[in-house]
């Protein structure tokens, strides 16, 4: 009962907070998690009333099921972008701004940080400062894909952003395992090649090759249907079992394989939509059935956020330093190697802005962290911290960027004269 009236009122919160955003034309997205914030256990919960909000922590970690789920399908949904045909003329230029610009930002982060711990060596050691630079290549593909949905955003940066934001994730996964390496062996004293770099590598071979199983699987098993429906339903239950199937671990004497979720589900929508001739129409099915799972999943994130953050000086003064540089790093990584692969003024100039939300592979990359023991603590709350900022503001400049480049286009007059004139018949019928 409490776990499925928690899900109805984070649902319930979120499509309301929508309405309100609405009167200020703000994405949906930054209406569910204002609406997460309000109804978590800072807020609404705090008052400890059972249906007026989410009471605890552990209320929240109770719902991290559909988180996994959700960011699944969104992962699934990614992979439709990397159809062959379309990588024919973006290929090279995703790849190589994708790597640029995550770099770029772990730069940046890094000498930054690392600037702060030889001025304050009390409050950053240089492994926290090496963990956080590497934590800063993730971008959120969730919010991201979310904006894009919201807006039909359609054009040359939109077309770049969703492979490049894809990438984000392997090229995050490698950056981080050598880094956090590094940092253990700072912390430590002891140096584990295994973790810095097999174990990533090995992570990364291991979604792949367990997503284009998936995948191919998912094709086959599709012919075996001719209702679009049936077809559907076998769709959503592979993405169920592909999800499910990694979050496995499997351990061979020192070295571990796990899996991405976000790489696996990636793979198994590229597979499915380059090999199974109905993915098109079969996509668009699921992105309908999946819209209520998407906002149960920011609301829930929204909930999540810690806003005790703010209380410590030393944290929020880290975390602008981390948040300046990042964004800087970014942009400055997309407009560079956009530049040098020939890309249009309009990619130059606004696909960065696009790649600064950050979120859940962030998150997990701070929970890795917590192994640093009593150092770990100050890197998940400024990642926390920076989550708050970047997923409050990171959407609407998305959304700006993307209608300054022309992606988004507004609502023609005949369409906005159409939406009362449809509402006004609608009240006629009814009467």
């Amino acid at each position: 009962m409490s776990t499925l009236l928690s899900v109805s009122i984070a649902v319930l919160a979120g499509l309301l907070m929508t309405r309100v955003f609405n009167l200020w034309r703000l994405p949906d997205v930054t209406a569910y998690l204002v609406a997460g914030v309000l109804i978590g256990p800072y807020v609404l919960g705090s008052m400890h009333i059972t249906g007026l909000g989410l009471v605890s922590a552990e209320a929240v970690s109770s719902l991290h099921l559909v988180s996994e789920v959700a960011l699944g399908f969104i992962a699934f949904s990614i992979g439709n972008e990397f159809r062959l045909e379309d990588l024919k003329s973006t290929g090279n230029q995703a790849a190589i701004i994708g790597v640029v610009q995550a770099l770029t930002a772990t730069l940046l982060v890094d000498t930054a940080l690392l600037t702060v711990h030889m001025l304050l060596p009390e409050k950053l050691s240089a492994a926290q400062a090496i963990t956080l630079g590497a934590i800063a290549t993730a971008t959120a593909p969730a919010a991201t894909l979310m904006v894009v949905r919201q807006y039909k955003a359609k054009g040359p940066v939109t077309n770049l952003l969703l492979p490049i934001v894809a990438l984000d994730d392997a090229v995050g996964l490698i950056v981080f395992a050598v880094s956090f390496g590094i940092s253990k062996a700072l912390v430590s004293g002891e140096l584990d090649l295994i973790s810095i770099l097999l174990n990533p590598l090995l992570e990364i071979v291991a979604s792949l090759a367990l997503g284009a199983a998936a995948g191919w699987l998912l094709t086959k098993l599709e012919v075996l249907f001719h209702s679009n429906t049936n077809r559907l339903n076998m769709t959503i239950s592979l993405v169920f079992l592909t999800v499910a199937l990694s979050m496995s671990h499997i351990t061979l004497g020192p070295v571990t394989i796990s899996f991405s979720s976000l790489l696996v589900c990636m793979m198994l929508g590229t597979v499915f939509c380059n090999l199974c001739p109905q993915s098109a129409d079969l996509m668009k099915a699921a992105d309908k059935w999946t819209s209520p799972l998407f906002a149960l999943f920011f609301v829930i994130s929204g909930a999540e956020l810690e806003l005790g953050v703010f209380t410590d000086w030393a944290i929020v003064c880290i975390g602008l330093v981390y948040i300046l540089f990042r964004s800087a790093g970014k942009y400055i990584g997309a407009f560079a190697s956009s530049k040098y692969m020939k890309c249009g003024p309009e990619i130059c100039k606004y696909l960065g802005i696009t790649l600064l939300p950050q979120a859940g592979v962030a998150l997990g990359m701070c929970t890795t962290a917590m192994q640093l023991g009593e150092q770990g603590g100050l890197i998940r709350n400024i990642t926390l911290f920076s989550v708050l900022i970047y997923e409050m503001v990171g959407p609407l400049l998305t959304r700006q960027a993307l209608m300054a480049a022309g992606d988004i286009q507004p609502l023609s007059a005949e369409v906005c004269q159409r939406r009362p004139a449809q509402g006004r018949s609608a009240k006629r019928s009814r009467a």
